[in-house]
């Protein structure tokens, strides 16, 4: 792995780290934010392992909200990650995804994985690859 690789995760992770001290300072409905900051940084680390990276959280947005037939991610998560979705076939209630809001989010690295295998192979008919999950992975983490 390279030198800029390896900076730009230790920059994106300590952004993180960052962010979820200043959240979690203001909003105390989300103790386990730090949690979930370590998780995702460890989780862009494996994808980075994988080949990806830099991650970009304007890339992960794009992959949030491209079309693939009638579907995107915000069909049933919306395009506003802090509110809550619903499924499109079940019409089954989804917290919202923002970890800022929802304290259990992104804090697996199992329900992670399954999670974005389900819904890539539903929306795009494909797994996504290392690099796209570490986009959108990082720009959820920002909401």
């Amino acid at each position: 792995m390279n030198y800029v690789n390896k900076h730009s995760i230790g920059l994106a992770i300590t952004a993180l780290l960052l962010s979820s001290v200043n959240v979690s300072a203001t909003n105390t409905k989300v103790a386990s934010l730090p949690l979930s900051a370590e998780r995702i940084g460890l989780q862009l680390q494996q994808y980075q392992a994988q080949g990806a990276g830099p991650f970009s959280a304007d890339a992960g947005q794009a992959l949030w909200l491209q079309q693939s037939e009638d579907r995107s991610c915000a069909s049933c998560h919306t395009a506003k990650v802090t509110d809550p979705g619903m499924h499109q076939n079940t019409r089954k209630p989804i917290e919202a995804m923002a970890p800022s809001l929802t304290s259990n989010r992104l804090t697996d690295a199992a329900k992670i994985e399954k999670w974005f295998n389900r819904n890539c192979n539903w929306t795009f008919k494909r797994e996504c690859t290392p690099q796209e999950k570490g986009d959108v992975l990082l720009w959820l983490s920002l909401q």
